[in-house]
């Protein structure tokens, strides 16, 4: 197993094609097959699963590749040291919608511009699909709702959210769920970890939700309550960045519901020197209350 071989396995899991695979690393084809078949000889499994003209990745490639992408990192971390340069490749982030539009602006922007030789991007979504990201080597990093338990990944705490039920104006108190029992609920898809809070909240109170509508955007959950069509659930910070929250009302949830903690996770053993900037200069942000 060499450094050529992991720069061709990855090449192949990130394309799911040889013949794109080949033109990304600059080799012939068949090249790339052969190394690829020794590598799979020398670990002795199969990494691919092979389909017609496509292969994907087997559990074991799945496995092989968060340790090939780690390898391939931390050389590329170890000849900057030495070198003495500055943070530059690859970086990307994942965040919760929320995060991404209130808390990380000036940061991101500020990154970008101390860092200019790192190529940054960010993808928003659900936690779970965040996590699932950082897991299977897409993203570097991701903010997600906490407490994380996955004993594949380590992070920290960055944010803390004050979450609120949002009703169609003039809508009586909710002090808990059985206030808004059997009301049509406006969220994210399973997979959201706001979402999961909120039915756990309506059914602690042996409550039910109506019918839950899954939305793409917090604009979209935003404008069908104020047409009256339900209620949502929002962190405070996102529901008061957004034009029309004046024309709803807002009820924090119950102590014990109200606060969820925001984090920035990453693959366990994983930290790498842009990773390691970005950090420093969040908590530089946060400190300093420039945050959102």
């Amino acid at each position: 197993m060499d450094l050529t071989q992991l720069e061709m396995f990855n090449a192949v899991a990130e394309t799911g094609s040889i013949t794109q695979a080949a033109a990304r690393v600059h080799r012939v084809p068949s090249n790339l097959t052969t190394r690829i078949r020794q590598l799979e000889a020398d670990l002795g499994v199969d990494l691919f699963i092979r389909e017609n003209q496509r292969l994907r990745l087997s559990p074991a490639g799945h496995n092989f590749l968060r340790y090939s992408q780690q390898i391939l990192a931390l050389v590329d971390e170890a000849r900057m040291v030495v070198a003495g340069d500055e943070p530059k490749g690859l970086f990307s982030l994942g965040a919760l919608e929320s995060t991404a539009a209130v808390r990380i602006p000036a940061t991101l922007a500020d990154y970008n511009q101390r860092y200019p030789k790192i190529q940054f991007s960010l993808a928003t979504g659900p936690s779970g699909r965040m996590l699932e990201g950082v897991l299977e080597g897409h993203l570097n990093a991701a903010f997600v709702d906490g407490p994380i338990t996955h004993p594949g990944l380590e992070g920290i705490t960055v944010y803390q959210e004050e979450m609120m039920v949002v009703t169609p104006q003039g809508h009586a108190a909710v002090n808990c769920a059985s206030d808004v029992n059997g009301c049509s609920i406006y969220a994210f898809r399973a997979n959201c970890s706001y979402r999961r809070h909120f039915e756990r909240w309506f059914h602690a109170d042996r409550a039910m939700p109506g019918t839950i509508h899954e939305m793409e955007s917090y604009h979209g959950m935003l404008a069908c309550v104020i047409a009256g069509a339900g209620i949502a659930l929002m962190p405070r910070s996102m529901l008061e960045s957004m034009p029309g929250h004046h024309q709803v009302d807002a009820w924090p949830l119950a102590e014990a519901w109200r606060w969820l903690d925001t984090w920035l996770v990453w693959r366990r053993g994983a930290m790498t020197r842009q990773l390691e900037a970005f950090i420093a200069l969040l908590k530089e942000h946060t400190s300093s209350g420039i945050s959102s």
